[in-house]
């Protein structure tokens, strides 16, 4: 069974100046004799203090997992230069693009499409003592000061203001809500699914 850590609870929030204050949750996952860091986000300060609190630095890491492409989830891959990158079915491997399909390879992780925020978002599935864990991204989002609604149909049209596909968003939504016990949103808390 795998292990899965939350080392940075992702949060959002309006700043100063109409500037916007975001980076993602950045998940920790033990599986097989790999550790798989999931959304590195763009904290570096945060980052490298969860890491050091966890007794681990970046050549500890053997996998980079992104959900998606947005800046707040991905800037710290800078602190990873010589790690492979993967996502929902590719990994780079510097220069070279190596496909792979359902799971994260030599893991029991799988790898579930969940596209709407984004065209190529991606959710994963982690099997634990605890019960199915889904690392949903920006499927389930919320900012700080929002209440966070999680019967279903709060979940299900809960807004989005980046939605590249809202119907989309809504079955990806679905899917993860059947099949998780747990769901870790890209911002916001922890949650179990009720079901």
């Amino acid at each position: 069974m795998s292990i899965v850590k939350i080392l940075i609870e992702g949060y959002a929030r309006p700043g100063k100046n109409d500037n916007y204050i975001a980076s993602s949750a950045t998940i920790l996952i033990e599986d097989s004799d790999k550790k798989i860091l999931v959304d590195p986000g763009c904290n570096r300060e945060l980052l490298v203090q969860s890491l050091n609190k966890n007794n681990l630095r970046p050549k500890d890491i053997d996998i980079i997992f992104l959900t998606h492409y947005h800046p707040d989830h991905i800037i710290n891959i800078r602190l990873f230069p010589e790690h492979d990158i993967y996502d929902g079915n590719i990994i780079y491997h510097n220069d070279e693009e190596i496909e792979f399909v359902e799971k994260i390879p030599g893991t029991n992780i799988e790898i579930i499409e969940t596209p709407g925020h984004a065209n190529e978002h991606a959710s994963l599935l982690v099997f634990t003592d605890e019960g199915r864990y889904a690392i949903a991204g920006d499927i389930f989002w919320w900012e700080d000061e929002q209440e966070q609604n999680i019967d279903y149909e709060s979940l299900i049209n809960l807004e989005d203001q980046f939605v590249k596909d809202e119907q989309k968003l809504k079955n990806s939504r679905e899917k993860i809500l059947k099949i998780a016990d747990f769901i870790i949103p890209g911002h916001g808390k922890m949650f179990k699914v009720v079901k």
